[in-house]
């Protein structure tokens, strides 16, 4: 018995602590692959950087030129408009594809069918040539000869209105699919309850049933909207004096067209890159009390990593001690 009490005080969690000795893992094919990857990048950059063809000086005089800031403040405005077009009308559609009349579902559905089948380049060819089809626009009364409205086409349909009707209306028609998803992931019940407490189907949807639904509306519409302000680069088929347009001009008078294309992609990854902060707060205010809200950035989640792994560092040596 007196063997046993001896060798119970040699096992004592102090003792067994001092001899333990901690071997962290080694994750060899991860620092492996970061090294691989850090070696092509450095020697992608270091490639472009000495690369005679790109001429940095070409780049750097037109980066923060007059007409390129005149194209940003078009493409900004155009990517603000067609989405707050798009979004309007999409819910819209969408309430209207949910609808229990088949007049108002067949109409929604057809807009959809029309908009979301043929490409985005015809429909804004199709509105900026507009005046090829009806050499007028004119409101009134039907096969009365009564006319209330008239103007010329061309004059009503300039080439900015022109992209913004395409750009807008294409985008309704995804919206209207983003924003019917949003609502039928809200529970069937929360409709009912509201129903029940005597809240009119507007006022349900609008106060209970589309807060909810932002959580599952959010990120892809995030997506439509970065998605949009690439998308204006398309209207330079019609010249509509965009950031892509102005780029179009000035390298078809001094023909230094990989240039000028680095110019617009360094300003058009700079907006999206602006673009997706809102878009991640956005994510996490509507994304409260669910697992999304927990989500961090790549870089804050990397930062974090490390700081968690020298402080567990810290802890073991410290319970060694």
């Amino acid at each position: 018995m007196a063997d046993i009490t001896a060798l119970s005080d040699t096992l004592t969690p102090q003792s067994s602590a001092r001899q333990l000795k901690v071997v962290p893992v080694r994750h060899w094919g991860r620092w492996i692959a970061i090294a691989a990857a850090l070696a092509a990048l450095v020697g992608l950059a270091g490639s472009l950087a000495r690369n005679d063809n790109l001429r940095w000086d070409v780049v750097g005089h037109y980066l923060f030129a007059d007409l390129i800031f005149d194209g940003l403040a078009t493409t900004l405005w155009l990517t603000a408009a067609a989405m707050a077009l798009g979004l309007a009308l999409g819910t819209l559609i969408a309430v209207m594809r949910l609808s229990a009349s088949p007049v108002l579902y067949g109409l929604a559905t057809f807009f959809v069918w029309i908009f979301r089948g043929t490409p985005l380049l015809v429909q804004i060819v199709f509105w900026g040539y507009a005046a090829a089809l009806y050499a007028y626009v004119k409101v009134g009364i039907p096969f009365t000869g009564v006319t209330f409205f008239q103007m010329e086409t061309n004059s009503l349909l300039t080439p900015s209105v022109a992209a913004l009707l395409a750009l807008g209306l294409n985008e309704a028609a995804y919206a209207s699919e983003i924003v019917r998803a949003g609502i039928q992931s809200v529970d069937r019940g929360q409709t009912e309850a509201a129903h029940s407490l005597g809240m009119r189907p507007a006022l349900t949807m609008r106060r209970i049933v589309l807060p909810q639904a932002m959580r599952v509306i959010i990120p892809p519409m995030g997506n439509e909207t970065i998605n949009m302000l690439k998308m204006t680069a398309l209207v330079s088929v019609i010249a509509a004096h965009d950031l892509m347009s102005n780029i179009q001009d000035v390298y078809a008078q001094n023909y230094q067209v990989i240039p000028m294309l680095v110019v617009a992609s360094i300003w058009y990854l700079v907006l999206v890159t602006l673009l997706s902060v809102p878009q991640a707060w956005l994510e996490r205010r509507y994304g409260r009390g669910t697992a999304r809200a927990g989500h961090v950035s790549p870089l804050r989640r990397m930062l974090g990593s490390a700081a968690g792994r020298a402080a567990g560092r810290r802890g073991v040596k410290e319970a060694v001690r």
